[in-house]
Parts: structure tokens; C-alpha cells; sequence
């Protein structure tokens, strides 16, 4: 499915903030100053994904705070299937009123409009892709039982021993599969790739040692490498991470083009109005400097997303689309 790359779109801020503080979370309602007022309703928050997956405890987080920015209700909902693409796919067909948003993540708006054939969207026309809500690092894991110290002495063994390694993802089609396969595109190794339908069967498989090591959400592994049951070989991050201080970046064990953090973010369907995206992204600013919002990222190892206005946001989402279209294109992925 071809992405043309967009020239960043022009966005027109016409947002005011109320005066006031709102309840509990001391944070100053937002309103947009257009023709109608938005928002005037609840908005619908959809989560592509089932409930108690990262995607929808992200969801949750933003959506209390978030509604009383506002000053509406956000009203959550899981609607899950074909790796997030159902839910996308409802979200880019529903009216561009801004009454209807998605979570939207490198599952459901990179991976799996690479790999899926006939996903319905294209995740950068289709979509106004308003703000990142989170940036989760990757990272290398093992099982702990392995002799591997260091990066360096995995890639040794996985290039010296090519397909005795293996690694584990949510799914054909997975970030974890593309970020795996880049990674042996960097390195040279070869390793053999054995598919889970999704986060849960994943983690059980790694703890139990049925694969290797995966490179896919530290988050989801984060709680197991503080408890010495997999260790953490090298984290996909701008500097080292806080929770694991003596782990290096992929910059630091000299693979930086594998330095890259996935991301979370917030998205609305294509042709909503700029003045609803605008009043959208400040209101998620707002929130994601808040002092609690960055407390809690900061406690899940989560990082704390930076300020990258609508249309930076879609440039990055472009060149991502373009970047691992190659690792697909290379290897050969389609998804089930």
C-alpha cells in the first residue's frame, strides 16, 4: 500500500483557555473559539485494542484529565480486532466532527497498514494526527538463565550460531517482528521468529524461555527485568533510562539507526477541522506537562512526550512508514 509523503499541514490555533481551575486536577479548561463551540458533547475516545493492554491504560490516563480540560465527558471505548485495525478503520470512516478520536500506535498506524494488505486506511491521509501521549523505549530482553552479559556478546553468539536464537513477537506483522528484523538487517545475525497472538502469551513464553529474547515494549517487560527474571541487554532511547541506569542505549553499543522509541499518540479523522486538532493538541499538552501526567509516565517508564505540534508529528509518522516499509519490503512480511 503506498504512503506519499504530505507537506506538513497548516494549522490554524484557534484556541482560548478559560478561566478557572478544574476540579481536582488544577488544570484550566479549554475552549475552541469557532462558529460552535468544541467540544459542546462527550467525546468518544476509541481504543483499538482490548482493555488492559498499554494502548488502553493510556487511554485511561489521559481521559479523566483530559475531560475536565475540556470540560466534557471522554468516554472510552475498546474496540479491538485485527491488531488495532478495526478500531482505526471506525475511527477514519466516523464523521470529522472531533466527537470521535483514537488511540493510535505504531501497531495500528505503522505495522499493520505495512503488512496487512487490505487494512481500509492510510494512517497518514486519513487521519489528523493530532499529539503523541507517550513515548515507550524498546529494548533487547533475554531470558536470565542465558550467558549473555552484554549486547556485544549476543550479537556474537546470533552471528556465529545463525538460527539457534530465538525471538518472540505479538504476531506476523508485530513491531516486535520489524523491530527484530531491523535489528538483523543492523547486525547481521539470523534469528528465527516465532509468532504469539498477542502481548499476554508473549511475556509468558520469554519468562518461560520458550524464545530467546524479544525487542518490543520495555513497559511490558519493565516489572520482570527489575525482578532479575529477564535481563535487559540495550534500550531504544535517546539516553538511559532511570528505572535501569545501568543498561546502554542502542547508541551506546553502537547501533544508533536501532535507537527508536515507539510511541502512543492521539488522532481524530481526516478533514477535521484545524481549529478542533488545535484545541486537541493544547489540551493534551496541558495535560502531559502536568506535574501528576509526568509523575506517572516517569513511574511506568514511560517517557515524557515532547512538544511536537500536528504536523511534525505526521513528518515523523512519514518517515517512519517509509523506513520500516524497507525492513518489510526486504523480509519479505505479510501478516495473517
Amino acid at each position: 500500500m503506498p504512503f506519499a509523503s504530505q507537506s506538513p499541514r497548516r494549522r490554524v490555533f484557534s484556541a482560548s483557555l478559560a478561566l478557572g481551575l478544574a476540579a481536582m486536577a488544577g488544570l484550566a479548561p479549554l475552549a475552541a473559539q469557532a462558529d460552535e463551540k468544541y467540544p459542546s458533547r462527550p467525546i468518544t475516545l476509541v481504543v483499538p485494542f482490548p482493555p488492559g493492554g498499554s494502548v488502553d491504560i493510556m487511554a485511561r490516563q489521559y481521559s479523566e484529565p483530559l475531560s475536565k480540560v475540556l470540560g466534557v465527558p471522554i468516554v472510552v471505548e475498546n474496540r479491538a480486532g485485527a491488531g488495532g485495525s478495526v478500531g482505526a478503520l471506525y475511527v477514519a470512516r466516523a464523521k470529522p466532527d472531533g466527537y470521535t478520536l483514537v488511540v493510535s500506535s505504531q501497531s495500528s498506524h505503522l505495522a499493520n497498514p505495512l503488512t496487512q494488505p487490505k487494512v481500509g486506511y492510510d494512517p497518514v491521509k486519513d487521519f489528523e494526527n493530532i499529539a503523541i501521549l507517550g513515548r515507550q523505549p524498546n529494548a533487547l530482553v533475554v531470558h536470565s538463565s542465558l550467558p549473555f552479559k552484554t549486547f556485544a556478546e549476543f550479537v556474537a553468539y546470533a552471528k556465529k550460531n545463525p538460527g539457534k536464537l530465538n525471538y518472540g513477537s505479538g504476531g506476523v506483522g508485530s513491531m516486535g517482528q520489524l523491530n527484530v528484523e531491523m535489528f538483523k538487517a543492523a547486525t547481521g545475525a539470523f534469528t528465527t521468529h516465532i509468532p504469539y497472538r498477542g502481548g499476554t502469551p508473549l511475556i509468558t513464553a520469554v519468562l518461560a524461555n520458550e524464545v530467546q529474547f524479544i525487542l518490543d515494549n520495555l513497559v511490558i517487560m519493565l516489572p520482570h527485568v527489575q525482578a532479575g527474571k529477564v535481563r535487559a541487554l540495550a534500550v531504544a532511547a535517546d539516553q538511559r533510562l532511570p528505572q535501569l541506569p545501568d543498561v546502554p542505549t542502542m547508541a551506546e553499543v553502537g547501533y544508533p539507526e536501532l535507537n527508536l522509541t515507539s510511541w502512543t499518540g492521539l488522532a481524530a479523522p481526516g478533514g477535521t477541522p484545524d481549529a478542533v486538532v488545535q484545541t486537541l493538541y493544547k489540551a493534551v499538552r496541558q495535560v502531559a506537562t502536568s506535574p501528576a501526567m509526568v509523575a506517572n509516565l516517569k513511574d511506568r517508564g514511560v517517557i515524557v512526550p515532547e512538544e511536537m505540534a500536528p504536523a511534525a508529528f505526521e513528518k515523523m509518522m512519514s518517515d517512519r512508514l517509509v523506513k520500516f516499509g524497507e525492513v518489510v519490503r526486504k523480509a519479505g512480511i505479510t501478516a495473517e
